[in-house]
């Protein structure tokens, strides 16, 4: 399954959709103002312990860094999100 999150983690959609993802197991897909939960170990704060994928282009328009990220966040472009969506069995994005 994978969980596409596209709220800030200050908000209840954000935080919602991290945990909606960590419950079920799945694989987050982090795009627009969601790309923010990669600082600061907010997903590690809310248990999140799956993998989770960073919009190049979100990363960069909100001037975040790679080195603000661990290993388990990886960066994709659009065409990475279209492959990640058709290979999922399931694909959840209202968040």
């Amino acid at each position: 399954m994978l969980v596409i999150v596209k709220s800030a983690p200050d908000t209840t959609d954000g935080e919602r959709g991290i945990k909606f993802a960590r419950d079920m197991a799945a694989d987050i897909v982090l795009l627009q103002n969601g790309a923010y939960f990669v600082q600061g170990g907010k997903l590690e704060d809310l248990g999140f312990v799956g993998t989770a994928y960073i919009l190049d282009d979100d990363r960069k328009l909100r001037g975040l860094k790679e080195s603000d990220f661990g290993d388990r966040v990886k960066e994709i472009n659009y065409d990475g999100v279209v492959d990640l969506m058709t290979e999922s069995d399931k694909v959840v994005g209202m968040f």
